[in-house]
């Protein structure tokens, strides 16, 4: 009998301490054995605590070989998955949520404002203005708004443009840059996870 399993990167568990292996990973038996399978305990978690824990498809294949010995298992998936267990669901008050989105935000927002202004500083950007509205009008002025209207207009629409998330309107589905470093900086943290508690489970070994 041949078992196809294709295991998680990361799971999340909340309340219940035995895993099945349909919490992990997706499974491919047939319909004969299919139930049985994902309903086969891989795993309990220790402590009611929340805490990580490192589960290898080894131990998937151990636990669906003692039940059906003759099986082949055949893993498409990930070689180890991170299990994340909380005793109960995390409740945070709105206030404090929007608290946190109005700092972010506004830590983000002079962060990005001291960056443009410290780029126009050192390229001397109020000037290459100047020398514009000098070369189109043939008079100085020191802040031409003629010029620093539409190019602060066009910076914002640029911004938006680039980050393609505005609201419901953009032009493509494409993922955002944000969400593209968001989803790389996951996967990092997810990894070097995985290699700390690797590291730590063969230590415990030793």
């Amino acid at each position: 009998m041949d078992i196809y399993i294709k295991p998680m990167e990361k799971v999340q568990i909340i309340g219940r301490r035995i895993i099945y292996l349909s919490d992990v990973a997706e499974v491919y038996a047939g319909s004969a054995c299919q139930g049985e399978l994902e309903k086969l305990p891989v795993f309990q978690i220790p402590e009611n605590t929340e805490n990580m824990y490192l589960l290898s498809v080894l131990e998937l294949v151990q636990a669906i070989t003692a039940l059906y010995p003759k099986a082949t298992v055949s893993n498409v998936g990930e070689s180890d998955i991170l299990l994340s267990y909380a005793p109960q669901p995390k409740k945070e008050k709105k206030l404090i949520l929007w608290a946190k989105i109005l700092f972010v935000s506004a830590v983000l927002f002079c962060g990005a404002a001291t960056t443009i202004m410290c780029f126009h500083s050192d390229t001397q950007l109020p000037l290459i203005f100047q020398n514009y509205y000098a070369m189109a009008y043939g008079e100085n002025t020191e802040l031409p708004k003629l010029v620093t209207i539409p190019y602060s207009l066009g910076l914002v629409v640029g911004i938006l443009v680039f980050f393609n998330h505005f609201s419901k309107f953009a032009l493509s589905k494409d993922p955002t840059p944000i969400e593209v470093e968001m989803t790389t900086y996951e996967k990092e943290t997810i990894t070097s996870t995985i290699e700390q508690l690797g590291r730590k489970k063969r230590e415990e070994k030793q």
